[in-house]
């Protein structure tokens, strides 16, 4: 069965779950959501999350997702100030704040799924990052990463050389400096702006994820795909909550909505993130979109830049008790063990 076909029997399965919770809830836990509607994190992640949660409690705790109460790089402001009581962040939107959080995101040069990547970055948060307090006065529900970072362009690239000196979205981070040591010309631009700037000339290609192919409708207008094993990057995210909502509960529900949460719900993002790449890889082959891997010489000069970078990072976020490179050869250890631990599919499935 392939995930797209399994997301049906999942959101299936969801909402049978839901309705055999009995309307009880004392605690509502307001949601603030940036994605568009049919984004995974609404379709998949919330839904899912909210029934566990309901079923771990009896009902007394339930979750109302509220989408378009602002942009990414607002929503650690908008459950400051009390708008939502919890959201997801993009890592990468605050470079200033967030640095360990670049962990996950180097080049790994290996494919690994996103659930598996999730619950690796999970284990290493609880056992070196959270040390760092770079989410200092927020409960960290969970993290994650979404599919690998690919480049897609107008025309067909087979060499890194042909991508000197074009326009090519990049998202800032770790994107830009890949991209500098490429010698492209970096265009900053959210997601959702650039299938305008493509089919307008502005730019002759981007890095995003493979998912961008479908949701953000780059199949059309960059038909064609450079691609490395694990992906150019990753980007890193976080489920955060108000402290205030678990002190307001009691002692069992605190315990029981941490207990669908953490390890359980990074998996289940991860999850979604492999479900929706695959949905754009589909997209993109049905429109008849050129896949190309990278060249031997161009992933080992992309080695080397990733060393540096790496080299350059743990230097910087190193000290207060944390080593950079332990916590990331952690990391990268863990991956094979989580690619074997209990899928989220089989865990929707025994519910």
């Amino acid at each position: 069965m392939n995930k797209t076909t399994y997301f049906l029997f999942c959101t299936a399965t969801i909402a049978a779950i839901g309705l055999a919770t009995p309307v009880l809830a004392q605690t509502t836990i307001n949601v603030s959501s940036w994605g568009g509607p049919n984004h995974g994190i609404n379709t998949i992640v919330w839904p899912t999350w909210k029934a566990w949660v309901e079923e771990a409690t009896e009902g007394r705790v339930t979750i109302k997702v509220t989408e378009d109460l602002g942009p990414p790089d607002v929503q650690m402001d908008i459950i400051a100030d009390g708008v939502a009581d919890a959201t997801w962040i993009f890592h990468g939107l605050m470079p200033g704040r967030f640095e360990m959080t670049k962990l996950p995101e180097f080049p790994t040069f290996e494919s690994f799924s996103s659930e598996a990547a999730s619950a690796a970055y999970w284990e290493t948060f609880e056992e070196y990052l959270i040390q760092g307090n770079e989410h200092r006065g927020l409960d960290v529900m969970a993290v994650g990463v979404h599919g690998p970072g690919q480049i897609f362009t107008a025309e067909k690239v087979e060499d890194f050389d042909e991508l000197v000196n074009t326009r090519l979205r990049t998202g800032g981070g770790l994107m830009s400096e890949l991209s500098d040591a490429i010698g492209v010309s970096g265009v900053a631009l959210p997601p959702t702006g650039v299938y305008e700037a493509a089919s307008q000339g502005v730019i002759s290609g981007a890095m995003l994820s493979l998912e961008a192919l479908r949701s953000f409708r780059l199949a059309e207008v960059l038909p064609n795909t450079l691609t490395v094993d694990g992906g150019f990057y990753r980007g890193s995210f976080a489920i955060i909550m108000n402290p205030m909502i678990l002190e307001s509960v009691s002692a069992e529900d605190r315990e029981a909505i941490e207990s669908v949460s953490g390890e359980q719900l990074s998996r289940l993002f991860g999850y979604m993130m492999d479900v929706s790449d695959q949905r754009g890889v589909e997209f993109a082959e049905e429109l008849g979109n050129t896949f190309t891997e990278a060249s031997e010489k161009d992933i080992a000069m992309l080695r080397e830049v990733s060393d540096e970078l790496i080299e350059k990072w743990a230097q910087k976020v190193s000290g207060g008790g944390i080593d950079a490179r332990e916590a990331l050869n952690f990391f990268h250890d863990r991956l094979p063990m989580a690619a074997e631990g209990e899928s989220i599919e089989s865990r929707l499935v025994q519910q």
